[in-house]
């Protein structure tokens, strides 16, 4: 499968979602550790690439991202 980039990212959600992990001061594992526990199956390295901007981020995972970080999914899709 081939995944595109966007002005040289893999998702435009990765500094939302640092923004909203720090404002919650989770950690990176913290974050990975709650996503598991809603089945998203993913580790600290994979949040840390999703937050760079290197790794693709599904549909479902970023309703689960949403949810665990108490914004809504087009706040993480926004530019503002």
């Amino acid at each position: 499968m081939k995944i595109y980039d966007y002005n040289g990212k893999k998702n435009i959600c990765g500094k939302k979602i640092k923004e909203a992990r720090k404002r919650l001061k989770l950690s990176q594992e913290n974050l990975a550790a709650k996503l598991q526990t809603e089945g998203i199956n993913i580790e600290r390295d994979s949040v840390s690439r999703i937050e760079i901007g290197t790794r693709f981020v599904a549909d479902y995972e970023l309703l689960v991202l949403s949810e665990i970080l108490g914004v809504s999914p087009e706040w993480l899709l926004s530019d503002k």
